[in-house]
């Protein structure tokens, strides 16, 4: 998916939205779109049933012309089976989704995300997948965690996580011990703590952290659970843990261990002078398998990975955010689920789209691809094999919850300029976030 700090863009607007009309900025739609269905006379006779499929994906351009190859190569394989293909940008998709999911329109096969799929499924449009033989493809563990109410709403395409990149170069010639596999918070505190004094003035050994889902790696990882549950309904913010983990960062801030907060304010990741590790000033910082190439390009052969810092019940996630749908709606459901299979299963599918949707799910697909692959493809994949073991469920916010994740931030940030202490930042934050969950609850 496509991962920003704060994953989602709510879809609280959902029935409002039925009211817009959006272009895609590509589309290979057919005009026959509500009769998708006839008889292909062959030789001796026989006859076959021709099914058109409708699909809807977004992205860059070039994941368009490999989707467009790809289902070329489908159709060369079983002539039957042609496709009404429509894409667009990730804004545009988004925004039109609800339009079609209000008004019974859906294509067949459709694009989800990890940051959207949960609200789909659980308002009826997404048909169940659990069907589809996925042995010796998925692990087990991974589709577990992807699934809604014990049911399989997307295939998963690609492999994403999140973890912390870091400057191995600098960290090694400084002298400081790197980061390892399954660090534990504590050791993550202490590894910031021993370099701060091996660093120069200026150079900082971690960021500071001001966001919702950092803070959340920590609460779930000690086994309380995520922020936002049920839905959006049910709130959830430790308050002992959020105050010993502000607590720390405040002792931080002190120490210099972290920039100051004017700078940080001024960090812009993947910005060549602003990113705070490719500018030199932070030795590490968060980042996920599509992020760590952008970051590893910015700083060629300088970048090594570790998983987020575990606790108890384990830490951080790694988990497909990108999926391939079915619509409850589709008259052809089994064949959109047969395309489906084929996409991610097949090595000749897998060579055809490529890295385009990021790192193929199967391995059978990755290693044959790997051969051509650049270094910033295989650091991403690094981080997700290193990140898995330990990987806890992804949970995003929920419908409804972006005003409350903006706020979090600038909650958090008047705590580091000093502007709030931090009981009265997990005051405001739970407030607010309980005044939500009641609002939701009250929707039924």
């Amino acid at each position: 998916m496509k991962q920003k700090t704060g994953w989602v863009k709510g879809l609280s607007l959902l029935m409002l939205a039925a009211t817009m009309v959006l272009t895609a900025c590509g589309s290979g739609g057919s005009s026959d779109s509500d009769s998708n269905t006839s008889t292909d006379s062959g030789s001796g006779g026989d006859s076959k049933a021709s099914v058109k499929l409708k699909i809807m994906w977004q992205g860059p351009d070039t994941r368009h012309q490999a989707m467009l190859k790809t289902q070329e190569l489908y159709t060369s394989k079983n002539p039957s089976i042609t496709f009404s293909p429509e894409y667009m940008a990730w804004d545009d998709y988004w925004k039109k989704l609800p339009t079609l999911a209000a008004s019974h329109s859906l294509p067949d096969v459709l694009h989800m995300d990890g940051a959207y799929i949960h609200e789909y499924a659980t308002r009826g449009t997404l048909e169940d997948l659990s069907d589809i033989d996925l042995t010796g493809v998925i692990d087990d563990k991974t589709l577990e965690n992807l699934k809604i109410d014990g049911k399989l709403y997307g295939i998963p395409i690609s492999r994403n996580a999140q973890g912390i990149a870091f400057n191995k170069e600098a960290l090694e010639a400084a002298g400081i011990e790197l980061p390892k596999k399954d660090w534990t918070w504590d050791e993550y505190f202490d590894f910031a703590r021993n370099a701060r004094a091996k660093l120069p003035d200026g150079v900082y050994p971690i960021n500071d952290s001001d966001t919702w889902d950092f803070y959340q790696y920590y609460q779930t990882s000690y086994g309380k659970g995520p922020i936002i549950q049920d839905d959006g309904k049910k709130f959830n913010l430790d308050k002992e843990l959020f105050m010993k983990f502000y607590g720390i960062f405040d002792e931080f801030r002190k120490s210099k261990i972290v920039p100051p907060a004017d700078m940080v304010s001024s960090f812009k990741e993947n910005d060549p002078q602003a990113d705070p590790m490719a500018s030199g000033k932070v030795m590490t910082r968060s980042a996920t398998v599509g992020s760590v190439g952008a970051l590893e390009q910015l700083m060629p052969g300088k970048v090594d990975v570790v998983n987020i810092p575990v606790g108890p019940e384990g830490g951080g996630w790694a988990q497909p955010t990108i999926f391939l749908s079915v619509s409850t709606d589709s008259k052809h459901k089994e064949e959109a689920k047969a395309f489906i299979k084929w996409f991610v299963t097949e090595k000749e599918a897998g060579l055809t789209y490529g890295m385009n949707f990021g790192i193929p799910i199967y391995d059978d697909i990755y290693e044959a691809l790997e051969p051509t692959l650049a270094p910033k493809d295989k650091l991403g994949n690094k981080l997700y094999d290193t990140a898995k073991d330990k990987a806890l469920p992804f949970y995003p916010a929920a419908a409804g919850w972006t005003e409350w994740v903006d706020n979090y931030k600038k909650t958090i940030d008047a705590v580091m300029f000093g502007q709030k202490s931090i009981e009265a930042a997990y005051n405001e934050i739970s407030k607010a976030g309980n005044a939500i969950a009641e609002k939701q609850s009250s929707k039924g």
